[in-house]
């Protein structure tokens, strides 16, 4: 089965500079977010294109002057994309505080990348209380600022409130999405990155117009069922090579706790007068994430959760190399798996790798766990 709105967004996902050339051809001005939870409700109400940034899989070289060679190579290679002029035409880039690596981030752009001013985004370790809610609204009303000073746009607490509302549509569609996926494996892996990926280079409104298509194509056709469901987790899952591997062993995935992916897209702004706090509560609710700080863990039973409630066969770990959170949390999946009887797998991957032979050859036997 052939999906229209397949191709779609695989032109956009793999042409983010054409996006971005797009837009400046329109007037509008681009403000990069990079990973994890920007305030890009806040962008998108003032008139800017929000412009997710993931990096790209590429050789690293000037990089390396800022950071040793052990840092998160989706960090390393924003940069290097920085420096060698790939974002020239953006107006600024919010770069949020969520690990010790994008702590350090902000002051080398500072220095790697002049002419795209660094706005910061701090936010509290300790969110859900009442001061830390006044914490993140804190630092929303510095990007605001920031982003008049640099744009010149002007910031509105009613077109907040549409823009709220307009993110929330989006992520009642890309959960909706997410759950037909599950139920068709006729749509590759690679097909499925694709329609996570383009999000991030395209205005909310357009990209939840071709996900809803999509959704309306899906629920139409007759649904199939994998030899192979798989839950997958992570921060990013893009790399090609990946995909290609997933989809020539014959893996599905039925849902994903991937950052890239679905996982940013489970909370939504809450109703309420300010729609600024409303924002910062947003941020309080969010869960379910290794950046994020919870004692309790629920994002390990969520994992084990829906992977019974979709049928997976077994999980798939990718594991970002030199991404501590993601590494601390790996030993209470691993453990969660084995007392709930589900076969796990762990890939390493990072944004330098061109061979992906060895993790083929784990997941093909991890594949062959799963036939017994």
């Amino acid at each position: 089965m052939t999906y229209s709105s397949i191709k779609e967004f695989h032109e956009i996902a793999s042409s983010p500079r054409k996006q971005m050339d797009k837009y400046l051809a329109e007037g509008k001005k681009i403000v990069l977010t990079v990973p994890y939870y920007t305030p890009d409700e806040i962008v998108h109400s003032m008139g800017l294109v929000p412009m997710g940034t993931w990096g790209a899989d590429m050789e690293l070289n000037r990089a390396k002057e800022y950071f040793p060679a052990f840092m998160c190579s989706i960090v390393q290679s924003i940069l290097e994309l920085g420096i060698s002029g790939k974002f020239n035409g953006a107006s600024a880039i919010i770069i949020p505080s969520l690990c010790d690596t994008l702590k350090t981030m902000g002051e080398n752009w500072k220095y790697a990348v002049p002419d795209i001013k660094f706005i910061p985004m701090t936010y509290p370790q300790n969110r859900k209380p009442a001061y830390g809610i006044a914490y993140t609204r804190a630092g929303y009303e510095r990007v605001i600022k920031d982003l008049e000073e640099c744009t010149g746009a002007k910031f509105s607490m009613d077109r907040l409130a549409e823009s709220n509302k307009l993110y929330n549509e989006h992520n009642e569609a890309m959960r909706r999405v997410d759950e037909l996926l599950a139920r068709h494996a006729e749509v590759t892996v690679q097909e499925r990155s694709d329609i996570f990926a383009s999000a991030n280079y395209m205005l909310v409104e357009e990209h939840t117009a071709l996900v809803k298509k999509l959704i309306a194509e899906l629920e139409a056709s007759e649904e199939s069922v994998g030899n192979y469901p798989v839950v997958v987790s992570g921060i990013l899952t893009d790399m090609t090579g990946l995909s290609e591997a997933f989809d020539e062993i014959g893996i599905h995935i039925v849902a994903d706790d991937v950052c890239a992916h679905s996982r940013q897209y489970r909370t939504d702004v809450p109703d309420g007068d300010d729609p600024l706090q409303a924002l910062a509560v947003k941020f309080a609710n969010t869960d379910n994430c290794s950046v994020l700080y919870n004692v309790e863990k629920p994002r390990i039973q969520w994992i084990i959760d829906i992977a019974k409630e979709r049928g997976a066969k077994g999980v798939v770990v990718v594991m970002t190399k030199f991404c501590d959170p993601e590494e601390f949390d790996f030993v209470c999946i691993k453990e969660a798996c084995e007392k709930a009887d589900l076969p796990l797998a762990l890939v390493e991957v990072d944004r330098q790798m061109k061979q992906f032979e060895q993790v083929k050859t784990n997941l093909e036997t991890f594949r062959d766990m799963l036939v017994f």
